[in-house]
């Protein structure tokens, strides 16, 4: 089964929800700011996409940071140590598919990934 992790009230992550209903993916939910995120599943990720694309730096928690702290977010470690501290710096939405990984919503990505 496929698993979404985001924020519910993301209007990004509303959109990929809707589009799963929609074509009746069945999938389980996974809210980072209730259910948090653990260091072993972002390392996991950081594998299959990089850091990069997991670090939100066009999203209001990444420019809310210190400058400071947005510098020392050089590589894999640094960011997953970020994201740990503060799971809303966190692209979203990460969708999980079998050994496959998405980060953030287009349909037509959504929709290879459901034909593979």
């Amino acid at each position: 089964m496929m698993k979404l992790h985001g924020i519910p009230n993301c209007d990004t992550v509303k959109k990929a929800r809707s589009w799963l209903n929609e074509h009746g993916q069945a999938h389980e939910f996974h809210d980072f700011k209730k259910q948090g995120v653990d260091a072993t599943q972002l390392a996991g990720w950081v594998t299959k996409v990089g850091w990069e694309p997991l670090v939100n730096k066009q999203g209001t928690t990444w420019r809310k940071l210190d400058p400071a702290r947005q510098a020392q977010v050089v590589d894999a470690s640094s960011a997953i140590a970020l994201m740990l501290e503060q799971p809303s710096v966190i692209k979203r939405p990460v969708l999980e598919h079998g050994d496959q990984l998405t980060v953030g919503f287009k349909p037509d990505q959504y929709a290879r990934l459901i034909a593979t």
